[in-house]
């Protein structure tokens, strides 16, 4: 076990509790809520809860067991297929249910195990169970991801994404018909004010914009095409969302169960269906691309037929 006793700084005081763990421990704030859950913060004695305020003047103690570190575990994931490979990067289409690259509390398979698994070797930079990885993609949305094989890959795919220089294009199956059919939603995205694991428009989030345009209507949802010029997590469920929209097949931002049901789906409809960018080593326009995954494509099929 390991614990701090501090005084609540005042830059803390009114903070909720693992809010003020994550930055005044440097913890995530999904694990910051774990260990005031299981009772491991007190203010002058009296035991608090994730949701609770700091008050100033008070004593804080936060006793902890760490957790043990994310490693990457090689392993066989027959779904996930390399769409393109070379001495600099390797680009996939990622099954549902693999996360990017492993992390605390995550036990399914990943795209850096999958890859060790199937001997690829990645480039070493960025920290150690995230090496290679310049972006990423929901455990619950399949699709096109790129990984740095090599360092100057990794730098330069890094810089690319961070410009807002990469062509990341979805389909998403979004509930009813947006108004207007296409448009842009220009919306700061945060923590939500809630929930531990969600995210929100919310005032003093992060800079958030996602184009989208209409291919096809159906009687009850609509396919979109989206191109997004910020890498928000969960930018795209949440602004769709927060328009009333949700993709389908979304239970966690609010999409309707009756309708995911009769599609069969159960995740959300988001697919990454290309991804351009210039390739690191010639400076040549690349672009990649990928059909829908049987789930999806079986949903699609059952609205075309409604």
């Amino acid at each position: 076990m390991e614990s701090r006793s501090m005084p609540v700084p005042d830059g803390l005081a009114g903070e909720r509790v693992d809010s003020a763990l994550a930055r005044l421990l440097g913890f995530s704030r999904s694990f910051a809520a774990d260990v005031a859950t299981g009772g491991g913060v007190t203010l002058d004695g009296v035991v608090l809860g994730k949701s609770d305020r700091l008050t100033a003047g008070g004593w804080l103690d936060v006793t902890w067991q760490p957790k043990e570190p994310p490693r990457i575990v090689p392993t066989l994931v027959p779904d996930l297929t390399v769409v393109h490979d070379d001495d600099d990067i390797v680009v996939i289409d990622k099954p549902v249910g693999v996360a990017a690259h492993p992390s605390i509390g995550w036990t399914g398979p990943t795209v850096l195990g999958a890859l060790a698994g199937a001997g690829f070797r990645i480039a070493t930079s960025g920290a150690a169970e995230r090496a290679g990885i310049v972006h990423r993609l929901d455990a619950g949305t399949s699709g096109l991801m790129v990984v740095a094989k090599s360092e100057h890959a990794y730098r330069e795919l890094k810089r690319a994404f961070h410009d807002r220089e990469v062509d990341k294009i979805y389909h998403a199956v979004v509930q009813g018909h947006p108004d207007p059919l296409a448009g842009t939603i220009d919306a700061p995205i945060g923590r939500h004010p809630s929930s531990d694991w969600k995210f929100a428009v919310t005032a003093d989030g992060k800079p958030s914009v996602t184009h989208y345009e209409t291919i096809e209507a159906f009687p009850s949802a609509s396919l979109l095409e989206i191109h997004l010029e910020t890498g928000r997590t969960h930018q795209i469920r949440v602004h769709m969302a927060a328009q009333r929209h949700p993709c389908v097949g979304d239970s966690m931002y609010g999409a309707d169960p009756t309708i995911s049901a009769k599609l069969g789906l159960g995740r959300q409809w988001l697919h990454a269906v290309r991804l351009g960018f210039r390739h690191p080593a010639t400076q040549q326009y690349v672009e990649f691309s990928t059909g829908y995954p049987a789930d999806l494509q079986h949903a699609l099929d059952v609205l075309r037929a409604s």
